[in-house]
């Protein structure tokens, strides 16, 4: 469980959130939502230690994370796995070297327990075959897909997701959104997902959160969405809806 308290950030004069509250859960996938600009991309890396918080607390499981010195928030840091918005993989470095790096960076793993770890991630992504490709060689979904292997490789409690299924076509972004509900629930895991998708927020958003202009403004299941009568995040999904319908006509 990570649990946001009162978080304040603002850059300059400007404030980007405002005295933020919410409980992610673990087990779930628990998404933010909300336009560009609304603060969710801040709030996500102000979570993770990208940003530093103004004021406020981020507690990892009942320890203060934005409290703790350089060494102990590494130690929080190994048990974080991270799936950029473009998948950020080493276009230079081959499959397995990309899923290999967080094993040689946070690990004293020998390289035969390295490679079995890269193999096991991979097929847990439904990936054969693909160790000695390197990225340019892979389609988008797939580039994804190693990306989340690289993101589980070492276990991690946490699992944090920014525009998971951005630039994906319809049927890769389902296979991705799966992955990530999945891996939530086999591994008890406590994951943030950052997106505009609407498709993804009812397929798999147990929990989620609409930030508006650095505000909380509504929390709620998918379900939930459907039945409530808050006018800015029902703007919201309309506009998100209608914007799609055009782009595909």
């Amino acid at each position: 469980m990570i649990e946001i308290k009162n978080l304040n950030k603002s850059f300059g004069n400007k404030p980007i959130l405002k005295d933020i509250s919410v409980v992610f859960e673990r087990g779930k996938a628990n998404l933010i939502i909300g336009q560009s600009g609304s603060g969710k991309t801040v709030l996500l890396k102000c979570i993770v230690g990208l940003h530093n918080a103004d004021s406020g607390e981020i507690i990892y499981d009942g320890i203060i994370f934005n409290k703790l010195n350089s060494k102990e928030k590494r130690e929080i840091r190994r048990q974080i796995g991270m799936l950029f918005q473009g998948g950020a993989l080493f276009d230079s470095n081959t499959v397995e070297e990309n899923i290999m790096f967080p094993l040689d960076m946070f690990t004293d793993m020998g390289l035969e327990e390295k490679k079995e770890r890269v193999d096991f991630c991979l097929k847990r992504v439904t990936l054969i075959n693909v160790n000695k490709l390197y990225p340019a060689e892979l389609s988008g979904g797939m580039q994804k897909r190693v990306a989340i292997a690289r993101a589980i490789a070492l276990k991690p409690r946490y699992l944090f997701c920014d525009e998971p299924n951005s630039g994906l076509d319809p049927k890769s972004s389902i296979v991705i959104d799966n992955l990530i509900k999945e891996i939530t629930e086999e591994l008890n895991i406590t994951t943030i997902v950052n997106t505009h998708d609407m498709n993804s927020v009812m397929e798999i958003g147990k929990k989620v959160v609409f930030i508006y202009e650095g505000e909380k403004a509504w929390e709620g299941s998918n379900k939930d969405i459907l039945e409530s009568d808050n006018k800015l995040l029902n703007d919201f999904v309309f506009a998100t809806n209608l914007t799609r319908r055009l782009k595909k006509v």
